[in-house]
């Protein structure tokens, strides 16, 4: 019985490429660079502020001025964070029915709480998440297990019976090596060179009404 579907939440449930990619572009102009394509945004969006930093300025972390950089991008989309962000099709849908069906819902998410806090009230969920852990409420992120498990007990759920669903490989090992059953967001931020098969989900979704196949199938 599965008691939990938890999510990630940028390139899973909602849709922020646009903001995060305008957010880096208008860093970019401002400092004399050419702005990115939103293909390549979109690309590199779940790899969050260090990804899109390496894409658009070739920072990276163990720059000397990396912090600078990141401080600045973060102000930016500050700005915007909810400007064109929005939920993928089928989503609210997807809740709806595991409502219905009596299975909590939550996010977790790399993203900073100072963002997460502000922009999941805006994102017009139809039934709010039972929980949310964002990036820095555990002091460690995803792929670590310390966010799955802490969500997992907010929620008083078995992380056995739990479902995580997300685009990136940092989801996938997270959710697996904290024993949930991983579902791979096939329409999320996923570039060309991932070769994701060798994430080993247990299962792959193009749309997010299909993870309701998943869910017959595990409970058939």
């Amino acid at each position: 019985m599965i008691q939990a579907v938890l999510f990630d939440l940028d390139g899973t449930l909602a849709d922020t490429a646009l903001d995060l990619g305008g957010a880096l572009n208008t860093l970019l102009a401002r400092h004399g660079l050419p702005e990115k394509s939103m293909d390549e945004i979109r690309n590199q969006a779940s790899h969050g502020a260090a990804g899109l930093l390496k894409l658009g300025a070739g920072i990276t972390p163990e720059h000397p001025d990396y912090t600078a950089w990141r401080t600045e991008y973060l102000d930016e989309y500050d700005s915007r964070y909810a400007q064109d962000t929005g939920l993928f099709d089928g989503v609210n849908e997807l809740i709806a029915e595991l409502n219905q069906r009596g299975i909590k819902w939550g996010i977790i998410t790399n993203k900073p709480m100072r963002f997460t806090d502000k922009l999941i009230p805006k994102l017009g969920f139809i039934i709010p998440p039972a929980v949310v852990v964002s990036g820095d409420t555990c002091g460690e992120p995803k792929p670590s297990v310390k966010p799955m498990l802490y969500a997992c007990g907010q929620i008083h759920a078995d992380p056995q019976h739990t479902l995580y669903v997300g685009d990136a490989e940092r989801d996938i090992q997270a959710g697996r090596n904290a024993g949930m059953t991983t579902v791979l967001a096939e329409w999320g931020y996923i570039s060309d060179e991932d070769d994701t098969d060798s994430w080993q989900a247990d299962f792959h979704i193009r749309t997010p009404l299909d993870l309701l196949e998943c869910l017959d199938k595990i409970q058939s």
